[in-house]
């Protein structure tokens, strides 16, 4: 059964800088890519970072430069680290497991000052 539980957002000005932080409990965790979604109120949900099994990293033009993926698989913790932080990055975040249709509650970045 799988669990992903995301936390971390909360309300920065814009330019600052939070770590937003995935929880999973599928049984083998390494072996998924994982990825971080977000939707904006109003707008489809879209793919923002991806870190594939073995490490490799790919990012939405929108967050380049900006955002960091990495993930512990010892913790079945991926993590995502927004800096220069703007207003259009405010949205409800989400993890994924690359093939399984289960989205967790998300957690909300809101970026305003």
């Amino acid at each position: 059964q799988v669990q992903l539980v995301e936390s971390g957002g909360g309300l920065v000005q814009p330019g600052g800088s939070l770590r937003l932080t995935c929880a999973a409990s599928m049984y083998i965790f390494r072996i998924y890519d994982m990825n971080w979604y977000r939707q904006a109120p109003g707008k489809e949900r879209e793919l923002v970072a991806v870190i594939t099994s073995i490490g490799s990293t790919s990012y939405a033009d929108s967050v380049k430069g900006r955002f960091t993926i990495s993930r512990d698989n010892a913790k079945k913790t991926v993590y995502l680290q927004m800096n220069s932080l703007k207003p259009e990055d405010t949205a409800v975040y989400y993890c994924n497991a690359a093939g399984i249709d289960y989205w967790g509650k998300g957690t909300l970045v809101t970026v305003s000052s």
